[in-house]
């Protein structure tokens, strides 16, 4: 049998459904001939969902091909991974099950794309399989969601329209929700964000082995801003998740394949105030010092509505809440124009922002499909194949187009504050 175009494998759980009822409801309609299947433990379960979702959509995907595989079967990974070009793999925490997953692609030598935003689990896949990756012919790619290509992308976005050289991005992820302000987070994020807080330690060393060699100093470094500041209306505090270390490796690739300066970030998230800014904070500093004890992992596991004020839900949020849930990642650039002399002060500003609806699942969901696509599409205009980035993969291709006409804006924003 000729392999399908993609895999879709974790469909059953919740983040895996939501990609497949945006790839059958929406993003079919312009790939008509896109030969696809899903892929997950127990075949009754995916008949279900298949129904389920043929349901909701008013669209009959219940003949969809389907395979079982389970992590802890090497040979059904295997054999999932050879009847497909390229593995949608949506079944985390991927520091307990990707592993297994990537392997399997690199033995069948299908590409892999994924939603992670565990920098443990990609900097390692990275360090491990980047060199059997190039030499397999095949592309590893995570972080192909919420995590992290507003971030990742936005700064290739900002490079590409700056008209000059970029030393700097100050990145501002706000969300807002008019209707719903409990149960917007599903189980599956919050357990990996407690296991990935459980072994931050682990990343100085990981980084070490990953890039012996340090970048020369960038000068005007950027500095981290005060613990809780204000932008405008907002009150803003460091972002704690993977999109700077995604978008440092992309722009470490891009030093490495053109000498090209690379560009410094700092993320941060904001809040309509700054009680909410304080209560993040705390709530962050917590679940930093609990999920350092096994006991108390097990606690913040077992009752996650409690430890995080009712924001996770184990039946994951419902569909009007993330419909209605706005994001707006904003991005601060500075450096030189054409010509200037980069030892002066940089003076050239210009801020770029992506927003959308749905940031968790829906804007995920295209995230990581369009990825898949474009591997499948526009290979021609990809570097060669490895553990590799989104922005550094992606940015001599037309995702940005993709995203940003199925909703996901890129945008260049007039009013730099």
């Amino acid at each position: 049998m000729a392999r399908l175009d993609l895999i879709i494998f974790g469909a059953t759980g919740f983040t895996g459904k939501q990609v497949v009822r945006e790839l059958a409801g929406n993003v079919i309609e312009n790939y008509p001939d896109l030969k696809w299947g899903v892929a997950g433990r127990s075949l009754t379960k995916l008949d279900a969902m298949l129904q389920e979702i043929s349901t909701k959509i008013d669209v009959d995907i219940t003949s969809v091909k389907k395979f079982e595989a389970n992590v802890k079967d090497a040979e059904s990974l295997k054999e999932m991974c050879s009847k497909c070009k390229v593995l949608v793999n949506c079944c985390g925490p991927y520091r307990l099950y990707g592993e297994p997953v990537v392997r399997a692609a690199l033995a069948a030598r299908a590409h892999y794309v994924d939603v992670c935003g565990e920098p443990q689990f990609m900097e390692r896949m990275q360090l491990e399989y980047d060199t059997q990756a190039r030499e397999a012919g095949v592309y590893i790619i995570s972080a192909c969601g919420f995590d992290s290509i507003p971030n990742d992308l936005g700064v290739i976005y900002l490079q590409q329209n700056f008209c000059g050289t970029l030393n700097s991005v100050e990145s501002y992820i706000s969300t807002s929700n008019d209707v719903e302000t409990q149960g917007l987070i599903n189980y599956g994020t919050w357990e990996s964000l407690i296991y990935g807080l459980a072994h931050y330690k682990e990343l100085p060393a990981l980084r070490k082995k990953l890039y012996p060699d340090s970048l020369p100093p960038l000068q005007p470094k950027l500095k981290r801003r005060a613990l809780v500041h204000r932008r405008g209306r907002l009150w803003c505090v460091p972002f704690p998740g993977a999109d700077a270390s995604v978008v440092y490796r992309s722009q470490r690739r891009l030093r490495a394949a053109s000498a090209a300066r690379p560009a410094q970030i700092k993320t941060y998230a904001c809040f309509p105030s700054l009680a909410a800014a304080l209560a993040a904070v705390l709530l962050a500093g917590l679940l930093l010092l609990l999920s350092q004890w096994a006991a108390a992992r097990r606690l913040l596991l077992r009752h996650p509505e409690r430890f995080s004020c009712g924001l996770v839900t184990r039946a994951g949020p419902p569909e009007r809440a993330m419909r209605d849930t706005r994001f707006a990642v904003r991005l601060y650039g500075r450096g030189w124009p054409v010509g200037a002399d980069l030892r002066a002060p940089p003076d050239r500003d210009l801020c770029v922002q992506v927003s959308g609806v749905n940031p968790g699942y829906g804007m995920t969901a295209l995230g990581v499909l369009f990825s898949a696509l474009t591997i499948l599409n526009e290979k021609d205009k990809m570097p060669e194949c490895g553990v590799l980035t989104t922005g550094y993969a992606f940015k001599d291709t037309s995702i940005i187009q993709l995203l940003d006409e199925n909703n996901i804006k890129f945008e260049m924003i007039n009013r730099y504050d």
